[in-house]
């Protein structure tokens, strides 16, 4: 299959899905705090998102049961909320949005601190951000789709960190996951040449210990196969003649991580 190259009405649209998403997001990381639920996470996604004339790219997509991918601790990605998980001072979250508007799909996730937490957790967090813009910062019309992963994987390597390789970003429009696959680990210079046009998410998975995962008997969520913190970022991005645009870009009062 083809990687589509998105034209001009196209890639509108796919704006105001990704500011959609990156708004959901970013109230829900408004509603944050020791205490809640991530059954309440998934509970202001689907309101949210309906506010916003949308609908959650995420529910029921291959059976998935959720509004949302939420993912505590150790767990990689693709938690799925629950009424008896309850989010507690210390813990780092991350809350995956995708929302659909007008057939068109935003993709966004964040890290979360919650209350108080390790200088570990802290770090690991911070790394994940630092990656994922260190991925997005050597995409342009012409680079290759190998240095998107090696410049991830060069930079939690030089922090301690490592990356998750079995899972990675992926192409993203009228589809919610379509090619190319985006690894997060990779070499310079190789792989298909990027061209504008193309729309792609970046959301490397970094570990605080080893890159080592294992799949939970639900079918869906990963964990670290060391118990090690887990922390993730994405951005869908337009790939453009001089560089690239961040079709999720977070609102300005958004709390970050």
């Amino acid at each position: 299959m083809g990687i589509p190259l998105m034209k001009d009405g196209e890639v509108e649209r796919l704006r105001l899905a990704g500011r959609a998403a990156a708004g959901t997001l970013a109230y829900v990381a408004s509603r944050l705090a020791p205490g809640i639920t991530t059954a309440d996470i998934d509970g202001w996604v689907r309101e949210d998102t309906a506010r916003r004339g949308g609908r959650p790219s995420q529910l029921g997509y291959k059976g998935f049961p959720a509004a949302v991918c939420t993912s505590r601790n150790h767990v990689v990605c693709h938690g799925i909320p629950r009424a008896d998980e309850r989010v507690v001072s210390g813990d780092i979250i991350n809350v995956d949005v995708t929302t659909c508007l007008n057939g068109f799909h935003g993709d966004t996730s964040a890290t979360f601190l919650i209350g108080e937490v390790s200088d570990e957790a802290r770090h690991v967090v911070d790394v994940a951000r630092r990656c994922r813009d260190a991925g997005i910062a050597v995409v342009r019309h012409g680079a290759k789709l190998g240095d998107i992963g090696a410049a991830i994987q060069e930079l939690a390597q030089k922090e301690g960190c490592s990356v998750v390789a079995e899972f990675g970003g992926h192409g993203i429009g009228h589809q919610m996951h379509g090619p190319p696959h985006v690894s997060h680990v990779g070499k310079k210079g190789t792989g298909i040449t990027l061209r504008s046009g193309m729309v792609i998410t970046i959301e490397p998975m970094v570990n605080l210990g080893r890159a080592g995962i294992r799949v939970l008997p639900d079918g869906w969520t990963v964990v670290t196969e060391d118990g090690s913190l887990s922390a993730q970022f994405e951005h869908t991005v337009l790939i453009t003649r001089d560089g690239c645009e961040v079709l999720t870009p977070p609102p300005e009062d958004f709390p970050g991580a």
